[in-house]
């Protein structure tokens, strides 16, 4: 302590700083006199009876925002359907939350389990979280949970509290620190013993049997489980959500959530000069036209909708009348482009001629005649010479300012045939549905959905179990019955045993009717692990040669010099750049420094680049896995060919996702290049670039030599 007091330069940074605010704390930290303290928290308030918000915040992410950027789980509530609490004991009631939570994790154990096999995953191993009264209470609700479903959930449940021996505790520490890859733990139970430094990518279930004692008890324990196990979203409801029971509570924690004070709700913006506020700035929207159209017609580039200059850019001195014209020749260009086999086929003597007469007479309708009226002439006759140099101008800057990118339509040149080779079924140990009396209802928390993850309408009864499983296999497309039966039957009565080894004969059917959905995708997605399709070749044609680029708009913070790296403190998502001399666009947004931002700069530098953009949604249409839609990151024009170049993380080169685009993009610069050997265009290669190869000095032709496909 004494060394740390005595240096002129300490800097302390305070985790979990709502515990300094103590009479004791405040003095240790005083007594270090630090030059600078920087304190973290997830609730920014004093603990107590009457907690204060602190006023010192110098930057706050509330959850609101990160549940907005989608960087933790969604929150959600749930409840059964029609359910009454007041009509149960305190125990009775209890237990029914306690049932309905192990029916809740069962069922995300299903379908994290599902996506993993569905998209090849690390398996991720759900347990449930029971917030208890007291030590006494978490003793009684251990008993509890181990009796319940006949026992399954012996030896699988710890306690955490205060209340526990040395030994005791030590054991249950080093099964909590273990959660995330312990097979043997799937319920926690705990009383207030796990406030701060414990989270988790794990914990699904939430079922709090206690009122909570502060509102930060609340936030923190919610805060256990929003940790996302992929690190980001899935789109997968049930693998990106975390869910809380709370029959008793659930309007009580609705009408939170929906209160503009909810922490769920709650934002707070930098920039706000009042008492409460934190400065932050408010984005602004960026519209930016093509090159060719700012230097042909003097289209601006607007920021939240007013002219802004990018100090690079000069639009062209046209009066009135002579932007009219432009901007006619520019919309006679866009209709003529799909009848055009490459931009540069504007400069042809024959199509300016097309595109001039067209613009001679559009505009002959809007402007008036050589009048009788003295002066008329100088202030508003354009000749037809003046209209002839106007559409030599709009189509010159055209074809020297975009990249042709064609339109190609792919479609396979065969039927594709597909089967499953025999298997059986695998992990059913893992999955032990238990059959419900009434549909448990979900609530999101952030958007107010409802999700039931249980159908409860009884359907019409089959004739043997296993009916209920081929029926809804059958509903699914890839899956002929005709040609599969047996098969499926084979499968059915494999899960349908499993359901025997615990459940009586009702218990059984129950669990069929009820879980369906959740059955077919355990079985599903182990078809698909087996199935097999025939090759298939593949066959594109050229729809449009090129097209037309069309205004593109950002948002951001400020505008910056696309030379400048980004200051400490600001991310690249929300700055815009600008500067550049050979990109189609004026203004580029970038996803990253190291890879995409950096990769600008080399373009710009690199003497053999003519001109480069990043491609707008929908510029390509470029399929791979599953019909899903790949867009490259770079378009890139030299003297002799084409580039597609993608800069990817190093160590996400290998990722079956970045190979699949590989796959489609290679296929994509084929047939794109079948075309450009009939039309005499330049050639397409794909380069996938891993982003620590990218540095400033490199030239473009050393990383397409070296990661350019072949």
């Amino acid at each position: 302590f004494d060394y740390l007091a005595s240096l002129d330069d300490l800097i302390v940074f305070m985790d979990e700083a709502h515990r300094y605010y103590a009479s004791a704390g405040a003095k240790a930290i005083n007594d270090l006199s630090p030059v600078l303290g920087i304190e973290l928290t997830a609730t920014p308030k004093t603990t107590g009876a009457r907690p204060r918000d602190f006023t010192n915040i110098v930057y706050h992410y509330p959850l609101a925002q990160a549940l907005q950027d989608g960087y933790v789980k969604v929150p959600a509530v749930a409840t059964r359907r029609d359910f009454d609490p007041s009509r149960y004991a305190s125990e009775e009631l209890e237990k029914i939350k306690l049932e309905d939570g192990i029916h809740h994790h069962e069922y995300v154990k299903a379908e994290l389990e599902s996506y993993a096999r569905n998209h090849n995953a690390r398996r991720v191993k759900p347990f449930m979280l029971v917030v208890a009264q007291d030590t006494r209470h978490a003793g009684e609700l251990k008993q509890l949970v181990e009796t319940v479903f006949e026992g399954r959930y012996k030896d699988k449940v710890i306690e955490v509290h205060s209340n526990q021996g040395a030994e005791e505790s030590d054991d249950a520490m080093k099964r909590l620190l273990a959660v995330e890859t312990d097979d043997h733990t799937e319920v926690v139970i705990h009383v207030n013993k796990l406030k701060e430094g414990w989270d988790v990518t794990n914990l699904y279930t939430i079922v709090p049997l206690r009122a909570s004692a502060s509102e930060i008890l609340t936030e923190q324990t919610i805060g256990r489980g929003l940790r996302l196990p992929y690190g980001t979203r899935t789109g997968v409801e049930a693998v990106d959500r975390l869910t809380i029971v709370a029959h008793d509570r659930f309007q009580a924690i609705i009408d939170q959530a929906n209160d503009a004070e909810s922490i769920i709700k709650k934002t707070v913006y930098i920039g706000d000069d009042g008492e409460d506020g934190i400065p932050m700035n408010r984005p602004a929207v960026f519209t930016a036209p093509p090159v060719g159209e700012l230097e042909s017609i003097g289209s601006p580039i607007t920021r939240n909708d007013a002219p802004f200059d990018d100090g690079v850019r000069q639009t062209p001195a046209l009066d009135e009348n002579r932007r009219r014209i432009a901007t006619i020749a520019l919309r006679v260009a866009q209709d003529e482009a799909p009848r055009l086999n490459t931009a540069r086929d504007y400069v042809a003597t024959e199509t300016r001629a097309k595109i001039t007469a067209r613009v001679e007479r559009d505009a002959r309708a809007l402007m008036p005649q050589q009048g009788s009226l003295e002066g008329m002439e100088a202030a508003d006759f354009i000749s037809d010479e003046d209209i002839a140099n106007i559409v030599d101008s709009v189509t010159s800057r055209l074809a020297e300012t975009t990249i042709d990118i064609p339109q190609i339509t792919i479609l396979p040149t065969r039927e594709v045939n597909y089967g499953f080779n025999d298997f059986d079924l695998e992990d059913l140990a893992r999955q032990k549905l238990q059959p419900v009396d009434q549909e448990i209802l979900v609530r999101h928390l952030d958007d107010n959905r409802t999700h039931v993850i249980q159908r409860g309408e009884r359907m019409g009864s089959e004739a043997r179990p296993e009916d209920y499983i081929v029926r809804s296999l059958m509903d699914i497309d890839a899956i002929d019955y005709d040609e599969h039966a047996a098969f499926l039957y084979k499968l059915a009565s494999q899960y349908v045993a499993h359901l025997k080894t615990y459940l009586d004969d009702s218990g059984v059917e129950n669990v069929l009717i009820h879980w369906q959905q959740t059955i077919r995708d355990f079985i599903f997605a182990q078809m698909k692990a087996h199935m097999w399709t025939t090759p298939t070749d593949y066959t594109g044609k050229v729809t449009q040669g090129f097209q037309v680029l069309k205004p593109a708009t950002f948002t951001g913070i400020e505008v910056v010099d696309f030379r400048q790296t980004p200051a400490a403190g600001k991310r690249v998502h929300d700055l815009v750049f600008s500067g550049f001399r050979k990109c189609c666009f004026p203004l580029q947004k970038f996803d990253s420094v190291e890879g995409e931002l950096r990769l600008a700069q080399v373009l710009e530098d690199d003497g053999d680049v003519l001109r480069w953009m990043k491609p707008a949604p929908g510029q390509f249409r470029i399929e791979y896995q599953d019909s899903r839609q790949y867009e490259p990151d770079f378009v890139v024009e030299i003297a002799e060919q084409y580039l597609m170049i993608e800069p990817k993380r190093a160590s996400q080169i290998d990722a079956e996702d970045t190979q699949q685009k590989r796959k489609a993009a290679e296929r994509w610069c084929q047939f794109a290049n079948q075309a450009a050997a009939d039309t005499g265009a330049k050639p397409w290669q794909y380069v996938l670039v891993p982003h620590d190869e990218i540095v400033v000095g490199r030239s473009v032709k050393f990383l397409t030599d070296r990661f350019g496909s072949r």
